[in-house]
């Protein structure tokens, strides 16, 4: 059992990892035009409240506009609007090839996306922050995106040969020889599929031989253990391994390590202000699609309505849904850019 002084520090390290600040200086929304009609939304259920909050506070500057909203999961977001159900389709992640290729089957061409929110630190379901952890004895502190497809991946994409024992990450002595065991989320899982696209950009060829997956526990009581805690339960028990996981997780017995996108860095830690600025390269990010024939306009009460997500009033009621975070003001023009 860890002593005081142990728990004490160990206390003090996650809440300065997690700290930081929230919103951005996002423009007042100012009305380009007034609009009328129904909006649809389909997608993450996750995304409820903050839709709620955008919803009324829209409706104040816009009371012609009313809101049909069917929250049913990510799953169900794309079908939405390539058959015509929905106007706008909320995910919690990236568009995949299933979501892609079948909106291209049926329309010929391929949706408009922009980002609403960045997702969380730690919050379960709301597109959380990955974290990749060691074991406490472990002296690694850092990696780059490129090492890290090279422990996972078994492709050579990024320039850097796979990398399977501790050796070939500097590590000296007794730790030279020892291969990495490989710990992480189900590939099939929404947060498997994330990691493969950050990470081993969207290639699936893993180091399997090292590799063990982790799917949520459902129990008969009706409680759940998450996939998440058993990662780094099953790390906290081998010094060789490296993990996968979320930041709700951390445990003395583990530590997480800083994340460059590029070598030379700069290496980060994922905090509040590292997700919302992009500088964290395992953040994660929520998306409105459309259905934007090419070289047409946006409808207008859908363009309102996110130009008013994008608003200031937009991404403060993202800061009063306390679980998602808002954008960098660099990603809110970037987003504002596209709607026109």
């Amino acid at each position: 059992m860890m002593n005081s002084l142990h728990r004490t520090l160990w206390a003090v390290s996650l809440a300065a990892l997690a700290a930081g600040s929230a919103a951005s200086a996002a423009e007042p929304y100012r009305p380009g035009q007034q609009v009328s009609g129904a909006i649809r939304v389909s997608g993450d259920e996750y995304m409820s409240m903050a839709v709620k909050l955008w919803a009324e506070g829209f409706r104040k500057f816009q009371p012609n506009v009313t809101f049909d909203i069917a929250l049913q999961g990510t799953a169900n977001g794309m079908p939405g609007l390539y058959l015509g159900t929905a106007d706008i389709a909320l995910l919690g992640r990236e568009a995949n090839v299933t979501d892609s290729d079948g909106f291209l089957h049926v329309l010929q061409y391929r949706p408009t996306g922009i980002e609403l929110m960045s997702g969380s630190l730690d919050v379960p379901g709301k597109s959380y922050a990955l974290v990749v952890y060691v074991h406490k004895d472990n002296p690694l502190a850092r990696l780059t995106m490129a090492q890290l497809d090279a422990i996972f991946g078994c492709e050579k994409d990024r320039g850097v040969a796979d990398i399977r024992s501790w050796g070939e990450l500097g590590l000296t002595g007794s730790w030279a020889g020892h291969p990495i065991n490989l710990y992480s989320f189900d590939a099939q899982s929404g947060t498997g599929v994330f990691f493969e696209h950050a990470a081993l950009q969207d290639r699936r060829q893993m180091n399997w031989d090292r590799l063990r997956e982790f799917k949520d526990i459902h129990h008969p009581d009706g409680s759940v253990t998450a996939a998440g805690q058993q990662i780094v339960d099953a790390l906290k028990s081998d010094p060789y391994g490296i993990a996968i996981s979320g930041l709700r997780f951390a445990d003395p017995s583990v530590k997480p390590l800083a994340i460059a996108a590029k070598e030379g860095g700069p290496y980060v830690q994922p905090t509040r202000d590292t997700v919302v600025s992009r500088e964290y390269p395992l953040a994660r990010h929520t998306y409105a699609f459309l259905n934007r024939p090419p070289n047409q306009p946006i409808d207008p009460k859908i363009r309102e309505f996110l130009r008013y997500a994008l608003s200031q009033e937009g991404q403060e009621a993202v800061v009063r849904e306390g679980q998602y975070l808002p954008l960098s003001d660099r990603t809110i023009a970037e987003g504002l850019k596209r709607l026109d």
